[in-house]
């Protein structure tokens, strides 16, 4: 991605129930949650996707490929694909997809680190920040 320096850049973690959304800045390499969004069967709420895009502005998009550790697809990676390809259809937007292994994983992790740690994963959901780190990992990945 050429002139990245002055690129914002939105990354979904693509779930079934949940996805998660993050927002990056290509001057600063930097990402931070934003938000979780609903999905009923993977399928999101196209109006509020439309919201974030509108509100943001954005240059690209990032959606999460969730592959096997051995690096080959998984069942939801197909899923994933079909919904960046949306994202590409609806808005225009270059899309991007980035390996998402262990980023929930990981996401978990760092909330039990932090004290903000619920049995529950439903009630205090993870998938902003896993967005994030996968959108911080694409980041760091650009030349």
């Amino acid at each position: 991605m050429s002139s990245l320096s002055t690129r914002l850049i939105v990354g979904f973690d693509y779930g079934t129930k949940n996805i998660g959304v993050a927002v990056g800045q290509g001057l600063t390499r930097s990402a931070r949650p934003l938000c979780q969004l609903k999905a009923r069967d993977g399928i999101p709420r196209w109006e509020e996707i439309e919201a974030l895009i509108k509100e943001w502005q954005p240059d690209a998009l990032v959606v999460g490929l969730p592959l096997n550790m051995d690096g080959s697809p998984s069942d939801m990676s197909a899923r994933a694909q079909k919904f960046a390809n949306r994202l590409h259809g609806r808005f225009g937007l270059p899309v991007f997809t980035h390996d998402e292994r262990l980023t929930t994983f990981e996401a978990k992790g760092q909330r039990r680190r932090q004290g903000d740690f619920e049995q529950n994963y439903g009630d205090n959901p993870v998938d902003a920040l896993a967005a994030c780190l996968l959108l911080q990992g694409w980041l760091d990945a650009q030349p």
